[in-house]
């Protein structure tokens, strides 16, 4: 899910992700304890590349060899789909683990969380893209553990903005994702306009709030000069402007924000939201959050 290359430690647990099963931790196999009622559930089920795996309409393979080599063949323990790339790469020093680990984040469809890659896997991809010259197996752990991290704090700062949604839905997965390193947000684009640096990645990400597909964009940052500190990485997620409902909820959360800052309740809610503000404004773990702004009102 994204290719971060420093190592924060993991982002502590937001205290506002999942009202409803904030105690419900997944097992090993990425099977979440909190399933999603399939009144409510996406039918579709999809991989890592976006491509839906369940699709009733697809033609189904014609022979073994076939399954094996395509892409949508689940794994029955997880429903997730079987990689066959966990072979190593042409010249290759070392060996690399080809364990995935199970991450938080619930899986659209199923009653699992996605699973990240492998080790093996990563280093596999970084060489088939042509970004592996300065790789070397040794790298790995360090860049799984960043890349891990950075998904998972990304779903807190999603997950906090679900919280306006928590009465229509409170467990929210994640459905599909996209990565889209070289096209900049508006956001992003007036940001590097106005002197900033350019995102070093983007992620379209598609949430799925029970039955209501809602999709973010996310910019991700590293300063060099702050290499080394917690305010090295900055996670600018917000709803894209796909909908009145996730403008609307740009603005709520603008409100809520400044009149936390303010130590004053929120007007909408009457709640206070220094927990909120503090998650959304300042760090989590070794994360700086995103936080809208004026100019956030760009997707």
């Amino acid at each position: 899910m994204g290719n971060q290359q420093s190592s924060p430690p993991p982002p502590s647990p937001s205290p506002t992700a999942c009202a409803a099963c904030a105690d419900k931790q997944p097992s090993a196999e990425g099977t979440s304890s909190c399933p999603v009622n399939p009144k409510y559930r996406n039918p579709a089920v999809y991989n890592v590349y976006g491509q839906r795996v369940n699709d009733p309409n697809s033609p189904l393979p014609t022979s073994p060899l076939q399954s094996i080599q395509g892409a949508n063949m689940l794994d029955p323990k997880n429903n997730m789909p079987l990689e066959p790339n966990q072979l190593p790469c042409p010249g290759q020093r070392k060996p690399l683990s080809t364990e995935r680990v199970a991450s938080t984040i619930p899986k659209g469809g199923t009653d699992s969380t996605w699973l990240f890659p492998s080790p093996q896997m990563v280093y596999n991809a970084l060489k088939r893209k042509g970004k592996g010259e300065d790789v070397i197996e040794d790298d790995m752990d360090g860049f799984i553990a960043a890349h891990n991290s950075m998904n998972e704090a990304t779903w807190q700062r999603v997950m906090l903005w679900e919280t306006l949604h928590r009465q229509e839905c409170d467990y929210p997965t994640l459905l599909r994702f996209q990565g889209k390193p070289h096209d900049l947000s508006p956001l992003a684009w007036i940001r590097n306009l106005l002197g900033g640096p350019a995102p070093f990645d983007r992620h379209d990400w598609i949430v799925d709030r029970c039955g209501h597909e809602v999709r973010y964009v996310i910019d991700f940052y590293f300063y060099d000069e702050k290499a080394g500190t917690p305010e090295a990485f900055e996670i600018v997620a917000r709803p894209a402007l796909d909908s009145f409902g996730s403008a609307l909820d740009r603005v709520k959360m603008n409100i809520y924000l400044r009149f936390a800052e303010w130590g004053l309740p929120c007007p909408i809610t009457g709640h206070s939201g220094t927990v909120a503000a503090r998650q959304q404004t300042g760090g989590v773990g070794a994360v700086a959050a995103a936080q809208p702004t004026a100019a956030g009102g760009s997707s």
